[in-house]
């Protein structure tokens, strides 16, 4: 009989980060971070803080990309969030309302998410229609899919450089695995023709 070893590869993002995604940070930035996140994770609401840090602290290494990744088997409003954020997105919005439902995450229902809509000053019954007619709903599952072809089986789940990060997430596991990701980065080996 032949046993084959066991390989165990770490999951990669399968869908590169596009025009259509909710980004910031400079283009040329030598680290990409990926967060699939759930506006009712406690968890993702915790690491908002964290990562309000991390881009603050490496502004000029870190590309930061949020991708929806909504578990409504436990958060019933999720989705819902999502589609808002997203038609706030479509306003010129996305940063602001996603600050705003971490913030208020632990009241966030359909009614709540109105009054968020309000205080950013977006028009409430335009967001309220087009959130009622999931508006936006293709485009929070095209991310969700996304999430779970690349592995990602709870949130948050950060991806640096395309590699799903396995460690933590408070500051220093994050700077730690940006700062790697950076060095990485810089020390490549150029692949360019030889110069005398």
């Amino acid at each position: 009989m032949t046993t084959t070893p066991f390989q165990v590869t770490t999951p990669r993002l399968t869908i590169p980060v596009g025009p259509d995604d909710h980004t910031s940070g400079p283009a040329g930035a030598p680290v990409s971070m990926v967060e699939y996140g759930d506006f009712q994770c406690p968890y993702c609401a915790m690491a908002h803080t964290i990562l309000q840090d991390l881009l603050r602290l490496r502004r000029e290494t870190v590309r930061y990309t949020f991708r929806h990744f909504p578990l409504t088997n436990v958060h019933p409003y999720a989705d819902l969030a999502a589609e808002v954020a997203e038609a706030a997105a479509v306003r010129g919005a996305f940063w602001p309302m996603r600050d705003w439902l971490f913030a208020n995450q632990s009241g966030i229902n359909p009614r709540r998410l109105m009054v968020g809509v309000e205080h950013l000053g977006l028009p409430s019954a335009e967001v309220g229609d087009e959130v009622g007619a999931h508006l936006y709903l293709d485009r929070v599952r095209r991310d969700l899919v996304g999430g779970v072809r690349s592995g990602v089986g709870g949130t948050p789940t950060f991806f640096v450089n395309g590699v799903r990060h396995d460690g933590g997430y408070s500051l220093d596991d994050l700077l730690e695995a940006v700062d790697r990701a950076a060095e990485a980065t810089t020390s490549a080996p150029h692949r360019g023709g030889h110069t005398l």
